[in-house]
């Protein structure tokens, strides 16, 4: 894209497109428009730094947040995506970028500050990635960073889960561990979370189903498709259903009961 073209942007919109984008799960997508806000800051930043060598007044843009905020987030969100398309070398390499955005000048204490939220986002998203790329030496690590960061806790349980069912490991000491704290995670209502929570639950069912544990597969199967319903995912939904089938050897009367509950109302939003 072409500079003249970039300048014009609106940098906070983009910024929009990409949490739409993550919220349908549109990886490529995110890709794509993370490469466009990044090309943005480039742009901005190469020009500021033009002005500042040849003694001009620096141009003045009028965004919400600091510059070096929009190459942090659209090198996170490209991780991300490469991160949810098993692409883990790539999002390594990108976690890379944005764990250290102090290269860039005149940060100012405002940008400092965001420069410094990056670099603990990165640490965070470094460990998920070498675990889910089957780096299972790093989970003792992770766990005491959970331990030491409780706001990450949600994020991370979902990660550990999904390896676990990835690469058959036993996790339940581990998940004993955090049992207490766990059981809040269905308080959260704002649209990341009952994301994670999902990724949670619906990993839950599937290491129960795996260790033979049908009614806590099943309970937790039952969690996730209210979570996909609650939040109109269809592809979500599909799954749920394809799982519960899976397990239907093993259903009580109350869960098949609340199971054609949420078909019906499932039904009675698509007619």
């Amino acid at each position: 894209m072409r500079p003249s073209i970039l300048k014009l942007l609106n940098p906070d919109i983009v910024v929009e497109m990409l949490d739409m984008a993550y919220r349908l799960e549109d990886w490529d997508k995110m890709l794509n428009t993370a490469g466009i806000l990044y090309s943005y800051a480039q742009c901005i930043y190469e020009e500021r730094q033009y002005h500042k060598a040849k003694g001009l007044p620096v141009p003045l843009v009028d965004t919400q947040r600091p510059l070096v905020y929009y190459f942090g987030f659209s090198h996170l969100m490209q991780g991300i995506a490469y991160q949810k398309q098993r692409k883990y070398d790539e999002a390594r390499e990108t976690i890379y970028r944005y764990a250290e955005l102090g290269w860039m000048e005149d940060l100012g204490v405002e940008g400092e500050a965001i420069a410094e939220e990056f670099r603990g986002l990165a640490r965070a998203n470094l460990y998920i990635v070498e675990i889910l790329s089957g780096r299972t030496e790093f989970l003792e690590g992770y766990t005491q960073f959970l331990q030491d960061n409780p706001e990450e806790l949600l994020p991370g349980l979902g990660t550990i889960v999904q390896a676990a069912v990835q690469y058959r490991l036993d996790v339940d000491d581990l998940l004993y561990t955090f049992a207490e704290q766990s059981a809040g995670f269905g308080d959260y209502e704002d649209a990341g979370n009952l994301s994670h929570y999902f990724n949670y639950c619906y990993n839950l069912a599937l290491y129960h189903k795996r260790a033979g544990r049908l009614p806590e597969a099943l309970d937790w199967t039952m969690q996730s498709l209210r979570l996909a319903h609650q939040s109109r995912h269809d592809g979500n939904f599909k799954r749920c259903l394809a799982l519960f089938e899976a397990l239907r050897e093993g259903v009580t009367d109350q869960q098949a009961g609340g199971y054609y509950e949420l078909l019906q109302e499932y039904l009675g939003q698509i007619v």
